[in-house]
């Protein structure tokens, strides 16, 4: 095949045809040891990595044997990030994340899995593969999508600017500035790059740094932010949460709203990417849980009324406890359950997900874990080779279908691990 046409999942079919992996896969149980992560951040994504390369080795580094990626709105880093994943003999799994909004559920007031914004609806689409010959449904999406977050980011920096300079901060930012200084750090191209409210934060942080110093910083915060701050006016990252909290969120002077896709047509794109719509749970991630997915019963039920056939979770947000609780359930209601990390702050965790304050994860919840990452990994392979996946192959008994998708991707890994 002309390497210009060859697509980042292509590696999978030089791991076999179906029928022979389907041969395989029912005497194969799943992997003894497996370590995983579903959900991470690549640059120029906010991240806790400055390149992927320093992300991928931080990942061989600890031996972690399959790797899910998860960006907002732009692609292109994973083909970078398959071959040096593969170069380490790590299994590139490649998603994204949507943010939605249901209208019907901030009329009432109702949190999803945002604690701080009522009908603000994350969700996750796992195992994309169509991804770089996009359908022209998803190209609609996706530039509907990446238009309206560029025009509010773009006003946003303007505010931001604008109330920095009434309180005698001149920092000559715009948007494109902004983009500059990440594509600086990261080495990236500026099209690469889809701003987030944390590249904001860090741009303008980065400008007092550069221009007040250290003594002057407090007296310079305090008149911006109203208030005396609580980071140390050397504390980069905390000086960047504040100016978030005090300058950007819903009802302060820089706040600008944002335009969201609704749950149908984020669900739609994942789809047309060729991947799983996951929803991501919560649970105790918030000190008060949201309504939505509260009482547990409940939220296994409008995930059924939903269709979703997987939900993950970020453990270290969560109690062991309560991750039980949650994992164990809506596994036993048929839905598939995955792990991750995101790191989509600057905070460096461990890659292996692990529960609040770096408990382990109990064994019977990893257990589900790693069957849901080898559940994507089938279907990862079967979209490679056109075949139908997870959410598009008949299925009778939902258990069923887990178990057996479990161990077609069981099959997967071994002859990938085989062939290091």
């Amino acid at each position: 095949m002309d390497k210009t046409t060859m697509q980042t999942t292509d590696f999978m079919k030089s791991l076999g045809n179906v029928e022979e992996v389907l041969a395989e896969s029912g005497d194969i149980g799943l992997p003894g040891r497996l370590t995983y992560n579903a959900h991470l951040h690549l640059p120029p994504n906010f991240s806790a990595f400055e390149t992927v390369e320093k992300a991928v080795q931080i990942v061989a580094d600890e031996g972690i044997q399959v790797v899910g990626c998860g960006n907002y709105y732009d692609y292109s880093v994973y083909q970078q990030f398959s071959q040096i994943a593969q170069d380490k003999g790590i299994f590139p799994l490649f998603g994204t994340e949507i943010i939605a909004l249901e209208t019907d559920l901030q009329k009432q007031n109702i949190r999803i899995n945002d604690p701080g914004n009522p009908g603000k609806y994350y969700i996750c689409g796992k195992g994309i593969s169509q991804f770089e010959a996009l359908t022209e449904k998803a190209a609609e999406l996706l530039s509907t999508i990446r238009n309206n977050d560029a025009l509010r980011m773009r006003e946003m920096t303007t505010k931001m600017a604008e109330v920095f300079k009434r309180h005698g901060i001149d920092t000559g930012l715009d948007d494109q500035a902004v983009i500059s200084r990440v594509v600086k750090r990261h080495g990236c191209k500026p099209e690469m790059v889809t701003l987030q409210e944390r590249h904001l934060a860090q741009a303008f942080q980065e400008v007092v740094f550069e221009t007040i110093s250290s003594d002057q910083r407090t007296q310079k915060l305090t008149d911006l932010f109203g208030e005396i701050p609580k980071s140390a006016p050397y504390d980069a990252i905390g000086i960047q949460n504040e100016i978030r909290s005090h300058l950007m969120k819903a009802g302060k002077v820089c706040f600008m709203p944002e335009t969201f896709v609704n749950l149908a047509q984020a669900k739609e794109l994942i789809v047309e990417l060729g991947g799983i719509p996951c929803y991501p749970v919560l649970a105790d991630g918030s000190k008060q849980r949201c309504e939505y997915e509260t009482p547990l019963e409940q939220l296994i039920e409008t995930l059924k009324a939903n269709q979703y056939a997987m939900v993950e979770l970020i453990p270290i947000r969560n109690s062991a406890e309560v991750l039980t609780e949650y994992v164990t359930a809506i596994r036993q209601a048929g839905i598939a359950v995955v792990a991750g990390t995101e790191h989509n702050t600057l905070d460096l965790l461990p890659i292996q997900p692990t529960c609040v304050g770096g408990a382990a994860i109990p064994e019977d919840v990893d257990a589900i874990f790693k069957e849901g990452i080898c559940v994507l990994v089938a279907h990862a392979f079967l979209k490679a080779h056109g075949q139908p996946g997870y959410i598009d192959s008949e299925q009778n008994d939902t258990n069923a279908h887990i178990e057996r998708f479990s161990r077609i991707g069981a099959a997967v890994l071994k002859r990938y691990f085989e062939k290091q």
